[in-house]
């Protein structure tokens, strides 16, 4: 072989490298960042392509709740997970575990990655989270996803004294026997048939978890509830949609915004992941598409 081929077939094979380098999803890499209380704030980001998806994990858990997710999205977009404060990897040095002060979290590691288009999916708890995290990011944020979390039937009285009243009746088996209390909490999530590993994971880890950023956490979330919906949700109009739980296939979606997945418990994402793959890129497409148009 002459040397003008040789140069010729090793500049083809380092070219295609290049290419092919830059539409390999992006190898996962974690960091830090520092609350507004100076709490650490562990995340984890993989994948490119906007607009980036940020996952808001639910009461008690973490960013490795989404790992199907990330496997499925990254090879589409940047895919964004944290631990919120007093969850995983994140500091647990916060006095008072607020809706707000985790928006916050999720605020700080969307700064800190310099995200310009982003859609916040929220699951459960993470739901209220992302809508707060919404209100500090602005036209940043393309879309919410709500993961069983809005529009599903439980309401949080308006009036706060009846509010106050509630949460302190639901919370009292958690403040007397919370390890009991919270797994049996979690069990009763689940849809008949649902993995019987899967089941035990979720409610050893919420178990385990620490039990005043449990209360804290549960407390502030019904509080948040009282004082902000609907109108949190009406302020988001056509960029907020929800995938909720259909566990017997009987329900009937209580929003337009509202797809249901049959078969599903509350814990969606873990249960039904195909199913809910599909449909949140079936939202993110939405989204894109609306945004595209303005």
């Amino acid at each position: 072989m002459t040397r003008p081929y040789q140069i010729l077939i090793a500049t083809t094979l380092a070219t295609a490298a290049l290419l092919l380098g830059a539409c390999a999803p992006k190898a996962p890499v974690t960091g830090t960042v520092t609350a507004a209380d100076q709490v650490a704030i562990k995340y984890e980001t993989s994948g490119r392509g906007e607009p980036a998806l940020v996952f808001v994990h639910c009461w008690t858990c973490n960013r490795g709740y989404w790992d199907k997710q990330a496997e499925h999205f990254a090879k589409r977009h940047q895919v964004v997970r944290l631990d919120l404060a007093g969850h995983g990897e994140s500091g647990r040095e916060r006095r008072d575990y607020t809706v707000e002060a985790f928006g916050g979290d999720v605020t700080a590691v969307v700064e800190k990655l310099g995200l310009k288009r982003v859609v916040l999916i929220g699951y459960s708890m993470g739901g209220s989270v992302s809508v707060e995290a919404a209100r500090r990011l602005g036209d940043r944020v393309i879309g919410v996803v709500g993961i069983d979390t809005f529009y599903t039937g439980f309401e949080v009285p308006h009036d706060q004294k009846k509010a106050a009243q509630m949460v302190a009746g639901f919370l009292k088996p958690f403040e007397e026997n919370y390890p009991d209390a919270s797994a049996n909490f979690m069990r009763g999530f689940f849809a008949p048939g649902a993995d019987p590993a899967l089941v035990e994971r979720i409610t050893k880890a919420a178990g385990s978890a620490d039990k005043n950023m449990a209360l804290s956490a549960m407390r502030n979330m019904f509080g948040w509830y009282s004082r902000n919906i609907p109108a949190a949700l009406d302020a988001l109009g056509p960029k907020l949609r929800n995938i909720n739980a259909n566990p017997k296939g009987d329900r009937k979606p209580l929003h337009p915004s509202v797809t249901l997945v049959a078969g599903s418990g509350h814990f969606i994402p873990q249960e039904k992941p195909a199913e809910f793959n599909q449909t949140l890129e079936t939202m993110v497409a939405e989204f894109t598409s609306a945004g595209a148009k303005k």
